[in-house]
């Protein structure tokens, strides 16, 4: 992939093919990554929130050589989901003026203060913290390797492989979406908003009947090679090193004393 912007589940799975944190052990990053997520929930504060972005930022740029500029292109899309979420908890409407700041609108005022904007930004920091502690393992792990986790934590066998196939037969909808986008507009079916409409209606039928005609085809190609039930893949030695469990021990005190002091 080009150095750029990196978006869609095709850019997560591609980088996670080619972090540096590849090599790493699967169920190390899942404990990491689960660990600081639920520090980052329980601490409700602050500086651990910021904390946790940082640090996760760096472990992607330094261990994983993720080019920043795409990390922060992943990270775009949640955070902006997120602002909206935190402009709607520090704002209130009100029929006239309160609270610190006011903004008289024709039909109401928009209101807020101090204390709702510090509650908002830490919230948002705190949801964007846990975001960014599960983009250390998606974006770091292949898929085959988390579902194995998944497996030896003795969730049913049935749950992983239906995670497995549908996060796959992503990718397959999404290539044939793709090809049908185009298709449509080479037949200048993007040209206005009716157009637009009718192309998108007939794409989603489309795409329909042909998902359901892929999984048959799936289905028998599986069944071909010998499929008894039980997805297995060929995993690699990857033993935890005495420094990563250093780090991630230090990590994790680091974050019970920003919150506790």
């Amino acid at each position: 992939m080009a150095h750029g912007h990196a978006h869609g589940v095709r850019a997560v799975d591609r980088l996670a093919y080619r972090s540096g944190m590849r090599d790493w052990n699967a169920a190390f990053k899942t404990v990491l990554a689960a660990g600081t997520l639920g520090l980052c929930l329980a601490a409700d504060r602050l500086a651990v929130s910021l904390c946790v972005i940082a640090a996760c930022a760096a472990l992607q740029r330094v261990c994983g050589r993720l080019p920043l500029r795409d990390y922060l292109g992943l990270l775009a899309v949640p955070l902006g989901f997120l602002l909206l979420g935190g402009l709607a908890v520090a704002v209130d409407l009100s029929a006239v003026p309160a609270g610190g700041w006011s903004l008289r609108l024709p039909w109401c005022c928009l209101c807020a203060d101090a204390d709702s904007v510090r509650f908002a930004a830490a919230l948002v920091c705190k949801a964007l913290g846990a975001v960014s502690a599960l983009y250390l393992l998606a974006l770091t792990t292949a898929a085959g390797e988390w579902v194995a986790v998944l497996r030896r934590a003795h969730l049913p066998a049935l749950l992983c492989e239906l995670l497995y196939l549908i996060y796959r037969f992503v990718f397959v909808l999404l290539d044939q979406s793709g090809r049908m986008r185009d298709a449509a507009g080479a037949r200048l079916g993007w040209r206005d908003f009716r157009t637009a409409c009718r192309s998108f209606g007939g794409m989603a039928g489309n795409l329909l009947v042909l998902a359901l005609r892929r999984a048959r085809v799936y289905d028998d190609a599986m069944a071909a090679r010998g499929y008894d039930g039980a997805l297995r893949f060929l995993e690699e030695d990857k033993p935890v090193r005495a420094a990563q469990v250093a780090g991630l021990l230090a990590f994790w005190a680091a974050l019970l004393a920003l919150a506790f002091l």
